[in-house]
């Protein structure tokens, strides 16, 4: 069955109300507001698809009403149509401008008022169905960009990690750091996505720095310190939350609370706290890691290797809220370790 749409007609004079019951009521469900402030509220309730507007009322007029519809988000869009005596020119110029689509003079023509209605109706179907599908072209464009991301950042961690489990465990750690820290399901969630992201700069380093067994050499490690600014950039910016953390996370997560970290120097609440959080998470992974170059930290040394860089590398409340989540930490490290 086909929704049938709904119109608010707004006139103080009831009888002009009774004349557009009587021509519209076959084809369109119907509401009336007999003041401006009445179909003001009106139209918050009912979100008609189509406004008919007398200009004329003695409590708000229908210019003032138009612009207080137009003015908010919610009513913004919804066609208004000025039903008036007015029919001076500077009239219908001041309502256009407001915002409204038409103006039809009265007395009302019964197939005047039902072709501009049919019309307009038929238009804001079109742009309606319009943006949805941009809505949806656009999601559908970010869930990919967002995959290729992801998918730079697992290779990136492939170059210098041969398990790739580095990652998962990560972004584990910031999700329970977040939780632990106070911060909501949802972003806690967010973080626990965009986290993997982090080091997606790496893919512009060359191999043989991040494969390297040895100290970097300060040429070698200025070329190191590049891949948070390289990662921001493959990132890019983007109205998606996700990837705004992502690429919040891949250019901050390196800085350090004392402000001597890189690639800006931020310090304090300078730094966002996704990449106070990411920072820590990612300290801790790569003490508890084995690597080419070292053996794993037992999680009692990282842990208070971590504690000992309170105000210092890291957040002093993240650290204190990381040192309360110890038994999630090792079932993490537990479940994806190197070992498992």
């Amino acid at each position: 069955m086909v929704q049938r749409h709904k119109i608010l007609a707004v006139d103080d004079e009831p009888g002009n109300l009774q004349i557009i019951r009587l021509i519209l009521k076959e084809s369109y469900d119907l509401a009336f507001s007999t003041s401006g402030r009445e179909g003001l509220h009106a139209a918050y309730k009912h979100q008609p698809d189509l406004l008919l507007l007398d200009v004329m009322m003695p409590d708000l007029n229908g210019y003032d009403l138009c612009r207080s519809l137009k003015e908010d988000p919610r009513t913004r869009r919804i066609p208004i149509i000025f039903v008036t005596a007015m029919g001076d020119v500077e009239d219908e110029k001041k309502g256009l401008q407001l915002g409204a689509v038409d103006y039809i003079t009265k007395p009302i023509s019964p197939p005047i008022l039902k072709a501009r209605v049919n019309t307009h109706l038929a238009l804001y179907d079109q742009n309606r169905e319009l943006e949805h599908a941009v809505a949806k072209r656009t999601r559908d464009l970010n869930t990919s960009r967002l995959k290729i991301i992801q998918q730079l950042g697992r290779a990136s961690e492939y170059k210098d990690d041969e398990t790739g489990a580095h990652i998962i465990r990560m972004s584990h750690y910031s999700r329970l750091i977040a939780l632990a820290a106070g911060l909501t399901q949802q972003e806690a969630e967010r973080l626990f996505t965009a986290a993997p992201m982090h080091d997606v700069g790496k893919i512009g380093i060359p191999d043989k720095i991040l494969q390297k067994k040895g100290p970097l050499t300060p040429e070698e490690w200025a070329t190191m310190k590049l891949h948070p600014e390289i990662g921001a950039e493959i990132i890019g910016e983007d109205d998606s939350e996700l990837l705004k953390y992502a690429r919040t996370i891949a250019l901050t997560h390196h800085e350090k609370w004392n402000g001597t970290g890189y690639p800006r120097g931020l310090a304090g609440e300078a730094i966002p706290y996704e990449g106070r959080i990411v920072a820590l998470a990612d300290v801790f992974d790569a003490l508890t890691s084995k690597r080419p170059y070292k053996n794993a930290w037992p999680v009692e040394k990282a842990m208070a290797h971590i504690a000992e860089e309170s105000g210092g590398h890291f957040d002093p409340a993240l650290v204190k809220a990381f040192m309360g989540i110890k038994k999630h930490v090792l079932w993490v490290l537990n479940k994806w370790g190197d070992k498992a």
